[in-house]
């Protein structure tokens, strides 16, 4: 398990956080495997009403540390970061997200599963899988054109800009902007009045909402994750790595 990620129960409510604020919260191999396992407690113990995950130091997540997932990256689909994939994907329970500061790549394609999700007014989210010479994950090649509509995703996933916690409020992928410094209590108070709710009734509405896009998802993600694979060995993501490290600008121009 890793020790940047930390989690507990509170009154019915599952809190994990990433806690790696020295890097803005950038995720590792074990840190996925250590996130994917936290779920499988939340969704097995019976004292958890509500999952709420935020990140520590003023920021969500930067997504994938780069250097980590060069030295392991997925091979497979049970490789950690999948396996974190598929765990939220398929949580029963209601899943809620307080975002502040950065929410990179998996930092918001995450999102997209959630029930609930409220960010800081600064809030700043991107996905910048085209750039590095990728292609999109979590099934957000599917959710964010029926979240968003087709010209804002292909915005969103084709040039991938930064964009802030208005645009991402306009486009169905938070439920509220809060003031910075209030999101956490927001989202908290949240969880709060859910675990007032009938526990049973919550679940099965969540799956009535999400039965008629669930296969598909599992089928997007699968096709997903074997196209990023594919990607990851390719010229264009390998001139992106080597101009994020080298601290230049790529030059995809030689590629077709």
């Amino acid at each position: 398990m890793s020790q940047y990620i930390r989690s507990e129960t509170i009154a019915g409510v599952f809190h994990v956080e990433i806690a790696r604020p020295e890097k803005k919260n950038a995720l590792t191999a074990d840190m996925y495997q250590a996130l994917a396992a936290a779920l499988a407690r939340a969704e097995a113990d019976s004292a958890v009403r509500v999952i709420l995950i935020s990140g520590t130091g003023g920021n969500f997540t930067a997504g994938n540390d780069l250097a980590d997932f060069l030295d392991q990256p997925p091979d497979s689909e049970d490789a950690p970061v999948f396996r974190f994939l598929n765990a939220f994907a398929g949580l029963r329970k209601p899943f809620v997200a307080a975002v502040d500061g950065i929410a990179i790549g998996v930092g918001t394609t995450i999102l997209l599963h959630c029930d609930l999700v409220y960010a800081g007014a600064s809030a700043r989210f991107a996905l910048p899988f085209a750039n590095l010479g990728l292609t999109p994950e979590a099934a957000s090649s599917l959710l964010l054109p029926l979240r968003a509509g087709h010209a804002r995703a292909a915005e969103m996933l084709l040039l991938g800009e930064v964009f802030s916690a208005q645009t991402a409020l306009d486009t169905g992928i938070v439920n509220a902007v809060l003031p910075d410094g209030q999101v956490l209590d927001h989202a908290l108070e949240r969880c709060r009045k859910l675990i007032t709710q009938p526990a049973a009734s919550l679940r099965l509405t969540k799956q009535l909402m999400k039965r008629a896009q669930q296969q598909l998802i599992r089928e997007t993600m699968s096709t997903e994750a074997e196209i990023f694979r594919q990607r990851l060995v390719s010229p264009e993501a390998k001139e992106a790595f080597a101009a994020f490290f080298e601290k230049r600008k790529p030059d995809f121009s030689k590629f077709a």
